[in-house]
């Protein structure tokens, strides 16, 4: 656990608290001969702020007149095992609410606590308590590969369903296709996530730009932040030589169909920004084509797609020597 400490025996770090108390008490003033020096009292509290990992143990302490410490015994059965730091309670004669936090805790898991008060008189318990860690609450984290795909290529869609309950849960792929305006609609079948809450979703048949989100089956339902998948333009390019020296026809065509969309021709600069060489638009049948002067070098043709529906993608260079 994150901040509490272990001693070797119970009895080792009270001796070792109550030495601490009494030289602080000869360095601040000498009872009177003959006179009694009162055990302090300890109160277990109840817990506040309980989560998963992490709680606060509450308590009381009344010091009665002498300089005392505290700490939390904790642990999983009454034997406990692990103690808080220790922590200066006063040396007041009335109760005095004290409170520590712990960390390190395991989720859906019982502990055992009480409070101790150590002061020059002894040393004195609280009675025994007990809380429940919660679940982890179940999240969803999702990405798609590759995001974007290319029209007509297959989609997965992985992640994790983190929490208590993630193993083995059943969740469901859903998907709203550009204009987004039908809402989330089911994707195949659910499935379940595997023995450590992980899952690959494949999703076939994305002809468009979509929402896409994961969302848990049964109680309680938990929904992934929506992801946007794009789906990139399918470019073919091609260069074909023509009869005037040092020019060539580029020419290509666009899955599905962008007419109108801008083509811009780019010579490849390993190391460097491509250059542009000219450029043409997508005409009807999705083609489009252009004589341009060129040099050797690799080449590759850019669609910019700008109707939502799809991304803007890049053709395979092509080689002119």
């Amino acid at each position: 656990m994150r901040s509490i400490r272990s001693f070797p025996t119970r009895f080792a770090r009270r001796a070792i608290a109550a030495a601490v108390l009494v030289l602080l008490a000869l360095g601040c003033a000498v009872a009177p001969a003959g006179a009694a020096v009162a055990t302090p009292n300890a109160n277990t509290g109840g817990t506040s702020a309980v989560t998963y990992s992490t709680a606060t143990l509450n308590g009381s302490v009344n010091a009665k007149g002498d300089p005392t410490n505290y700490f939390f015994e904790i642990g999983t059965t009454r034997k406990y095992g692990t103690d808080t730091p220790l922590a200066p309670a006063g040396s007041r004669t009335v109760s005095v609410a004290v409170n520590q936090a712990v960390g390190g805790l395991r989720a859906v898991t019982t502990y055992h606590y009480r409070i101790v008060a150590v002061g020059p008189g002894g040393s004195s318990d609280g009675s025994d308590r007990t809380f429940t860690t919660p679940k982890i609450p179940l999240s969803l984290a999702i990405v798609g590969v590759p995001n974007p795909i290319l029209y007509g290529d297959p989609l997965s869609v992985e992640g994790t369903l983190s929490g208590t309950d993630g193993p083995n849960h059943l969740i469901q792929l859903q998907a709203n296709q550009f204009p987004y305006l039908g809402g989330f609609q089911n994707v195949g079948n659910a499935v379940l996530t595997s023995a450590t809450g992980s899952f690959v979703l494949p999703f076939v048949g994305l002809l468009g730009n979509a929402q896409i989100r994961v969302v848990t089956l049964g109680s309680p339902t938990v929904i992934s932040p929506v992801l946007l998948e794009g789906v990139a333009v399918r470019v073919t390019f091609h260069a074909r030589a023509t009869g005037r020296r040092g020019y060539a026809r580029l020419f290509g065509s666009v899955t599905p169909a962008q007419v109108g969309s801008l083509v811009g021709f780019q010579l490849l600069k390993p190391g460097h920004r491509s250059s542009n060489v000219g450029g043409t638009v997508v005409k009807v049948g999705s083609r489009f084509s252009r004589v341009v002067h060129v040099r050797p070098g690799l080449y590759k043709a850019l669609v910019q797609v700008n109707d939502g529906a799809y991304v803007s993608s890049y053709s395979a260079p092509v080689l002119i020597r």
